[in-house]
């Protein structure tokens, strides 16, 4: 069976620019990046019935086309990339992304449900994923859910089961500068009057969750603390659970090194 490639890090590391040298240089296989209908991630797509949906097509007569265009049905449940969808009117990203499984907007069962049978069902090969097996799901339980990290182990060591079958092989872009990288991200991820545009977004994400809230979250030393502790569970799951099927990479060096 071909190999399925996951691409994962935290922020900083590289992972877009990885996965656009492999999907040029691997021709054959099918890269997804976040906000794709993807067959394994639901990153910016909203997830809803039959009902929800056409009562979208309802309100915004003006963009039927698109909104068809960029919806795939799955299992009953409507999936919309909606950030690929030009519309005017914000208020149809908001609605939308109302309908997102991740952050809470779900209670965990269901989160848990809907991950875990979309990778049962997942049958391609020869596939790129970009943040589709780490980020928005961990996210969701170390902000949100407030899971310790033992019982979000147990979450993988179930997601990787379902997957190693499937030519699973994750690829993951490490460096122990956290503090560097976000400080280089904060300041090139800026509009061109030189405005951040990540940093504030992801302050106020800390900040809003669960989590966050219980915490006492501030500012960028948080931001800071939060990814440390985000980069050792990915590690830890990565040597406790996907072991060979997993390779810690350099970031943006390319160049191969040992589990620590």
């Amino acid at each position: 069976m071909g190999k399925n490639i996951f691409i994962e890090g935290v922020p900083g590391t590289g992972k877009s620019t990885l996965l656009n040298r492999l999907a040029q240089e691997r021709p054959e296989y099918r890269a997804y990046r976040e906000g794709d209908l993807s067959p394994v991630e639901l990153a910016w797509c909203s997830y809803m019935t039959k009902d929800a949906y056409e009562a979208v097509l309802r309100r915004y007569p003006d963009f039927v086309k698109e909104i068809r265009e960029k919806t795939k049905v799955e299992e009953g449940r409507y999936i919309v990339a909606y950030t690929q969808i030009l519309a005017e009117d914000r208020a149809f990203y908001q609605e939308m992304e109302a309908c997102e499984i991740y952050n809470g907007r779900v209670g965990f069962p269901d989160f848990h449900d809907v991950i875990m049978n979309r990778y049962k069902r997942f049958d391609k090969c020869d596939c790129l994923f970009e943040c589709s097996f780490f980020q928005n799901s961990i996210e969701s339980m170390m902000l949100f859910y407030q899971m310790t990290d033992d019982d979000i182990c147990v979450f993988y060591e179930e997601a990787y089961g379902i997957l190693k079958e499937k030519g699973f092989r994750l690829l993951y872009l490490d460096s122990e500068q956290v503090r560097e990288n976000l400080l280089h991200i904060k300041k090139e991820r800026s509009d061109e009057q030189g405005n951040e545009m990540w940093y504030p977004l992801m302050l106020r994400f800390l900040k809003d969750s669960p989590y966050g809230k219980a915490h006492h979250y501030e500012g960028l030393e948080d931001v800071i603390s939060h990814f440390e502790r985000r980069r050792a569970l990915e590690k830890r799951i990565l040597r406790e659970i996907i072991k060979e099927d997993g390779l810690i990479l350099a970031a943006k060096g390319g160049s191969y090194h040992g589990e620590d």
